[in-house]
């Protein structure tokens, strides 16, 4: 016997789900950042410059302002996983920002006031890695099948984008 469930126009898209995830996930990194232990040389976090020697893990280089642009990333990728396109618009156009944010990276001075985030070498292939994720996350999330029909994760075709 099989079960039939209503349904009631609350559950999330594949799409909603992960930029709910990656939103929840940039959130946490934002919190993380501004706590000693877990962010090395706590002491030296200075709001915006690449003065700062702050290290979240111990690897990335972060300031205030760098930990803020993460809390209102991940806030951005909470607040619209409301919604499919939304959600594919955050992982798509937050990649490609990611994929400048890496090629700024490449090329400014790290030891200069251009790099006023401030970013290091493993900062920049971090960036690399969530640009090219999110993209590739928002269209095959949301790319057509063979019937036309955009794949989203339900059959309901209300839910497709």
């Amino acid at each position: 016997m099989t079960s039939h469930i209503a349904r009631t126009g609350t559950e999330r898209t594949n799409i909603q789900n992960t930029a709910l995830a990656v939103g929840i996930v940039f959130l946490l990194v934002g919190i993380l950042g501004f706590v000693p232990g877990i962010t090395t040389n706590y002491d030296q976090l200075s709001f915006a410059s690449h003065h700062s020697e702050a290290m979240l893990l111990g690897v990335f280089q972060v300031s205030i302002l760098h930990n803020i642009v993460h809390l209102l990333f991940g806030i951005a990728g909470i607040a619209v996983a409301r919604t499919p396109s939304a959600s594919k618009n955050y992982l798509l156009w937050g990649g490609v920002i990611y994929l400048l944010l890496w090629v700024y990276g490449l090329v400014i001075n790290h030891d200069s006031d251009a790099n006023f985030v401030p970013v290091n070498d493993a900062d920049n292939w971090l960036h690399l890695v969530l640009g090219l994720g999110m993209v590739a996350l928002a269209l095959l999330l949301t790319r057509k099948t063979e019937g036309g029909a955009r794949r989203t994760g339900h059959a309901n075709p209300n839910h497709n984008l």
